[in-house]
């Protein structure tokens, strides 16, 4: 097969005007196939050069150190024309190292003061546009440096988080070293004086567009001096004198555009504005709070101009500037962009006005004013989504960002607003976020990651994200070498991971290896990124195919190093969580057992349950508990302090979540099924924490400390403890009260090892008093749980079944009491042999209640279908159970509930003997 370039080219269509097109020329003609081998630094070096122009920089970089050639390409001037340095390290000996390239840098976006000290080393003079953010920390000293350093500057924004420490001062060295300057937005000056306007106003006379955002203090006077502005906004600024402004602001003569918004303006003010400006055309005042609470606005007149509010209707509005009837509808943005509009008015407009609304609306968006849910839906998403296909890529990434932002209700609780986010999936909105994730502009990728992100927490839209190939996209982002844009991307994959239906598909797209990955890429450093990369693989790690995938991509080995060495909670916690996921799937794959091999793991999760974050605590001790199901992970847990760091968890959570009181019971009762970690736990003092918890609200905390305290008190001296701590009360409680039928259960099983007749053979001696106070305590105490045993036992009885079934041994009578006494949780249980045969021992006890307890629970231990039937029927027929339940189910001073459950364990027991010997 001939291999094909598509190489860009021009001609010339019907219009004669210049379109570009693509001509397809094989390989052999540009003379790239030697041998059969294509040789491809051959190509024309304006292919090369429009190549390296579709790349971000430091693909350039990449690209240009493969071969001479490249490198002289890679360096050529015309591809340094811009430059943004947000996404990377940028000092003075960055600055030096490619200053050489910058001599024709032409625009320059930065993040940060110490991007901002390095700029100068650049030395790149003939610098046209400055952007920068996260400029808190940039200094008067810092700004007049830069400007000093680069007369040839006309346009200088700073924001939109505040210029804590730029003042006026820097304003005027700003008006006296850049003459050129056509465009000042800055945000967040305390005190923008009438000196440093007036500085402005005298010596920058082609200032046309002056934005003061979110500032204290703006001497309006001053402003009114400006006579070359044409653009003007102080949205957000606080304390204006309004009645000033109203006899000043419209006498300068070349002011079209006015944006007050998010201020405390009036309708009067307003009114005064619109109707003694001769040059104003547009008037922009989006959540100003006064305005919209006067019911008189609605009669005000704009005299022909443009009032854009949020009762307006704006797109509306915006299509009053336009004498074409195309130009109409919430489409007034796009056709303007596709027609050939020579109004040069016109369009510079429609270019401020793209860059205060994306401003104002991602500023509504972080503030989220309450009572706006009805502009977001109708009008609001639609903007955003407009914006977002603006030839401005700040305006791009803001409109992303609003989004992103303004779907948002709870930041703590990831909950988002349903309506916005389907009105922004009904207006097209995935696919428009999905082409700019595709952009090789790397905070366009972000910005619309993240956005994609917070939509995706509604099912409705994550699933459309899904269809529109966004899980391909994401998990490609992933792996981008730019920390910002792989966590964005980690973020919506963490998001996406949620739904079931997604986690293959994830998987498939190269998204678990892409997560691992990017855990040992920002090992250090990355919190954010980290937390997320964690998250993602938590949430796929809880499918039995997608943690094997984890396992395979080196995902134990990441998540134990967050575990071990993060400091940083919402990383802890995401790891343990994984680490808690990747070990539940049981027999089902070798998870359990690798997480507990590796390294410093067991030791790392013992340290996370002292944590000062519930969080962490919680995600913990649920790893623990998963872990110790594996026999070797139980011990190493013990040996490394886990019974020790989990008592004391128990007693430390009595008001803690339901969720973390679960956990803590939960591992306790995982350790507990060694009789030494038993012995050691009630030695320890975990009885009482137990026995606290017990008598928690929540049925699933019931369960694992019914579970824990059922273990325990398998041991004479942890039974003691528990009825010396007031454990009996408790257990009866649950035993008779509890919303789960498993918490019931165990609580049962638990009161008759207690008064099986063991804690008497080992009770301590003491003196004769001492001996008969504590009789008949403990006679009290077993009265008190027999009876509520019995009462338990009877709720599983059917008296018309049982004596049917006693009257014959018919299969069907025998199923419909076992249906009747079925625990269907209970058959996860898995007992040991010194269990069964306890309960078998039982079985001949002289207490009937007992012996129906015992039989009730081999039924369920043995009921054909459990997880561990087959087990635990090896168990007893190989310790001769058979004879001790055909005895009880026909002696006569059985009762009859332990006659027939003790019938039905035998005919199970039949069965699995049927079973394994197919």
């Amino acid at each position: 097969m001939t291999r094909r370039l598509r190489r860009k080219v021009a001609k010339k269509g019907k219009d004669e005007a210049v379109t570009l097109s693509y001509l397809e020329i094989e390989v052999d003609e540009l003379g790239l196939e030697r041998n059969g081998i294509v040789d491809w630094t051959n190509l024309p070096d304006d292919t090369m050069i429009q190549l390296f122009s579709c790349l971000n920089y430091r693909d350039r970089a990449s690209l240009s150190s493969t071969c001479k050639t490249w490198r002289f390409l890679g360096g050529s001037r015309c591809l340094w024309s811009s430059l943004d340095l947000r996404a990377h390290k940028f000092d003075a000996a960055t600055a030096n190292s490619i200053a050489s390239r910058c001599v024709n840098l032409q625009k320059l976006r930065f993040r940060g003061a110490e991007s901002a000290d390095a700029i100068i080393n650049l030395q790149a003079k003939n610098l046209h546009e400055i952007s920068g953010d996260y400029c808190r920390k940039i200094t008067d000293a810092t700004l007049s440096m830069i400007v000093a350093r680069h007369e040839a500057l006309e346009s200088l924004q700073l924001g939109p988080d505040f210029c804590e420490r730029i003042t006026g001062d820097a304003l005027k060295a700003t008006a006296l070293c850049c003459p050129k300057l056509k465009k000042l937005r800055l945000s967040g000056i305390k005190d923008v004086y009438a000196d440093a306007i007036n500085a402005l106003a005298k010596h920058c006379p082609n200032l046309v567009d002056i934005g003061f955002l979110d500032c204290l203090n703006v001497d309006e006077a001053a402003l009114g001096n400006v006579l070359s502005v044409r653009f003007l906004t102080v949205a957000g600024t606080s304390n204006i004198k309004w009645d000033l402004v109203s006899h000043l602001w419209p006498k300068l003569p070349k002011l079209i555009g006015l944006d007050v918004s998010r201020t405390d303006i009036s309708s009067d003010v307003i009114s005064r504005l619109l109707s003694s400006s001769q040059s104003m055309k547009v008037l922009c005042a989006l959540n100003c709070t006064v305005l919209e609470q006067d019911p008189s606005i609605s009669t005000t007149k704009t005299n022909g101009k443009l009032l854009l509010a949020l009762f307006s209707d704006i797109f509306r509005e915006l299509s009053s500037l336009f004498a074409e009837t195309s130009n109409k509808g919430k489409n007034v943005f796009l056709n303007w962009r596709c027609s050939k509009n020579n109004d040069k008015n016109l369009n510079e407009i429609m270019t401020w006005l793209e860059w205060i609304l994306s401003h104002t609306l991602l500023r509504i968006a972080e503030s989220n004013p309450q009572g706006l849910d009805d502009f977001w839906i109708k009008q609001g998403a639609t903007l955003l989504l407009s914006l977002m296909q603006s030839s401005q890529e700040d305006v791009q990434e803001r409109a992303a960002t609003g989004l992103a932002t303004f779907v948002v209700i709870d930041d703590e609780n990831a909950s988002i607003d349903r309506g916005r986010a389907e009105a922004v999936m009904r207006d097209g909105g995935i696919r428009l976020l999905l082409n700019l994730a595709k952009s090789w502009r790397e905070g366009l990728q972000s910005e619309a990651a993240k956005a994609l992100a917070n939509l995706s927490v509604n099912a409705n839209v994550a699933k459309a994200v899904a269809e529109e190939g966004g899980i391909n996209i994401l998990a490609g982002l992933a792996r981008s070498m730019n920390k910002m844009v792989a966590e964005e991307a980690a973020g919506g994959l963490w998001n996406l991971s949620v739904g079931e239906e997604h986690k293959a598909a994830i998987a498939e797209a190269g998204g678990v290896k892409a997560l691992v990955d990017l855990i040992f890429k920002w090992s250090s450093g990355g919190d954010g990124v980290l937390e997320r990369a964690a998250g993602a693989l938590a949430n796929l790690a809880a499918d039995d195919k997608c943690s094997i995938e984890v396992a395979v991509a080196g995902g134990v080995h990441a998540l134990v190093m967050l575990a071990r060495n993060c400091k940083f909670e919402g990383v802890q916690e995401q790891a343990a969580r994984a680490l808690a996921n990747l070990a539940s799937h049981g027999d089902s794959n070798s998870n359990n057992a690798a997480v507990g091999q590796e390294a410093g793991a067991l030791e790392a999760l013992v340290q996370l349950t002292r944590s000062p974050h519930e969080g962490v605590r919680q995600e913990a001790a649920g790893a623990l508990w998963n872990l110790s199901f594996d026999d070797r992970n139980r011990e190493a847990i013990a040996a490394a302090g886990g019974v020790e760091a989990l008592v004391t968890l128990a007693q430390s959570c009595s008001n803690a979540s339901p969720g973390l009181q679960e956990r803590a019971a939960g591992a306790l009762w995982g350790l507990s099924v060694s009789e030494a970690n038993s012995i050691a736990i009630g030695r320890e003092g975990g009885v009482a924490p137990l026995i606290a918890l017990a008598r928690s609200d929540a049925e699933d905390v019931h369960e694992t400390a019914a579970g824990a305290l059922w273990n325990l008190a398998f041991n004479h001296s942890n039974a003691l403890r528990i009825v010396e701590e007031g454990g009996v009360p408790a257990l009866v409680h649950l035993c008779s009260s509890s919303l789960s039928k498993m918490a019931r259960f165990m609580a049962a099983l638990a009161l008759a090892y207690m008064f099986d007749g063991r804690i008497d053979e080992f009770a301590p001696m003491s003196s004769s008093s001492e001996s008969t106070s504590k009789s008949v305590s403990l006679d009290g105490a077993r009265r008190m749980a027999l009876k509520h045993i019995e009462a338990f036992i009877r709720t599983f009885s059917n008296p018309q079944a049982f004596a049917t079934a006693a009257a014959s041994s018919a299969p069907a009578a025998l199923a419909q009491v076992t249906e009747k006494a079925r625990i269907q949780e209970a058959g996860h249980l898995r007992c040991s042999g010194a269990e069964i045969g306890r309960f078998i021992s039982m079985l001949r006890n002289s207490s009937s209640i007992l012996k129906a307890c015992a039989a009730f629970a081999l039924l369920q231990f043995t009921i054909p279908g459990g997880r561990h039937a087959v087990h635990h029927a090896s168990l007893m027929q190989g310790g001769g159970a058979a004879r001790v339940l055909r005895a009880a189910a026909a002696a006569a001073t059985s009762p009859i509930e332990a006659k027939i459950f003790a019938r039905i364990v035998l005919r199970n027991l039949e069965h699995h003997q049927v079973e394994t010997s197919i």
